[in-house]
């Protein structure tokens, strides 16, 4: 398994720079830094203790922010070095500003590239987020007696069906960590039958706020009298069924503004083309000094900018739920009291959806029926469950304080 593993890396290898030409096209390559996938390294590494996390994207980043944060703070960590593997994670790293952080993106899965990056970076400790297994590069960090953790571990149903068709490859990847800390119940049960015994549920990062960091401003005056409708990290689709609801809304609510913010800005085009055949009027974020008075639809088209939204809306939908995405963190948007709207498909985040469920702080939506009423509902009643969300605060800052003393003890 391990050999076939090595030579589908080769092979993605030998034509990477077909796929990283395409990628830039696509706007999901920085013309610059995709050198650093090869462990060509523009960041310094200073002297000192540094110790690494990595993670695939924005909402894994996200989660771990507090704990940068609160790593920085010890004086013996002289450096922590971030991996992330996607252009949005980058964008938004360059929104915190983290004073010993610095950001590289993850090299690829290969012996020779691996060794070149932990022979340039000499990490005392490694931290991986969530799902991010790379057998090669775990394999060497046993072999150099780094110690590596996996932390806010998440395994799905058929994640775990997938490693149990290849138990022993799979118990042999996950045995060398030094600690696995599962994000829910379910994943620490996958692990147990997976035979995997250094466990330790702390639970899920998600629940911690990234709000120290100062919220950018929005002009008051543009959205003052309107009464906003906000779908957030919409996927494909999404945006379409929004636009159309948004149609049905402004009937009965003439001041209404949708804003969108898609999960994935490149996408961008697509959504104004799509805009425009529905006769919508519609501004870009990047058109900044607009005023709106005249305009149906908001498009964020900027990484980073989500929580300067939550805190004027009304209500907000989050995305990759009505399609089958396994949906996006609605924690965020609860921390600013707005009402929160769901699909169906929530499998990324079940224990987050099952407990606001639970505390009636979210609405799942079966269609477009059943999404229009329970819309115009929510605008009726606008009370904040203010108590409700002080209680998931304490939850995260519980959280917060049981990873980062376990990390600590552990680095």
């Amino acid at each position: 398994m391990r050999i076939i593993y090595n030579f589908l890396v080769y092979i993605v290898i030998i034509f990477s720079p077909l796929i990283i030409i395409y990628r830039i096209l696509k706007n999901k390559e920085n013309p610059k830094r995709f050198l650093e996938k090869f462990s060509i390294n523009k960041e310094k590494r200073k002297g000192g203790k540094l110790i690494w996390f990595h993670c695939s994207s924005v909402g894994e980043f996200l989660s771990i922010v507090p704990l940068i944060q609160e790593f920085e703070k010890i004086k013996k960590i002289k450096q922590i070095l971030i991996t992330t593997s996607t252009l949005s994670s980058s964008k938004i790293f360059e929104k915190y500003r983290f004073k010993k952080a610095l950001h590289q993106f993850y090299p690829l899965d290969n012996i020779h590239i691996i060794n070149n990056f932990l022979n340039y970076w000499r990490p005392s400790s490694v931290v991986f987020v969530e799902s991010e297994i790379w057998p090669a590069m775990i394999s060497e960090l046993k072999e150099r007696k780094i110690k590596t953790v996996l932390i806010n571990a998440r395994m799905s149903q058929k994640s775990f069906k997938r490693w149990s068709s290849i138990n022993f490859f799979g118990k042999n990847i996950f045995e060398k960590f030094d600690y696995i800390f599962p994000q829910n119940k379910e994943t620490f049960l996958y692990f147990k039958k997976l035979g995997i015994k250094k466990l330790k549920f702390l639970g899920n990062l998600k629940f911690i706020s990234t709000n120290k960091n100062k919220l950018k401003e929005l002009n008051g005056k543009y959205f003052k009298n309107k009464t906003i409708l906000c779908s957030a990290s919409t996927h494909n689709n999404e945006e379409e069924i929004f636009a159309n609801l948004h149609i049905k809304c402004k009937k009965k609510i003439p001041n209404l503004m949708t804003i969108i913010i898609p999960r994935h800005i490149e996408r961008t085009d697509e959504i104004v083309q799509m805009l425009e055949k529905k006769n919508l009027k519609f501004t870009r974020h990047s058109e900044n000094g607009k005023k709106l008075d005249n305009y149906d639809i908001y498009i964020v088209d900027s990484y980073g900018e989500s929580k300067s939204f939550y805190k004027i809306s009304h209500v907000v939908f989050l995305g990759g739920s009505l399609v089958k995405r396994g949906g996006q963190n609605p924690l965020e948007a609860l921390r600013f009291g707005c009402n929160i709207l769901h699909g169906n498909h929530t499998f990324n985040f079940k224990d987050v959806y099952k407990m606001l469920e639970k505390e009636n702080l979210s609405l799942k939506v079966n269609n477009s029926k059943d999404l229009e009423k329970k819309t115009l509902s929510l605008f009726k009643n606008k009370k904040k469950n203010l108590r409700k969300i002080k209680k998931i605060k304490k939850i995260g800052n519980f959280i917060l304080k049981k990873n980062f003393t376990e990390l600590e003890r552990i680095f």
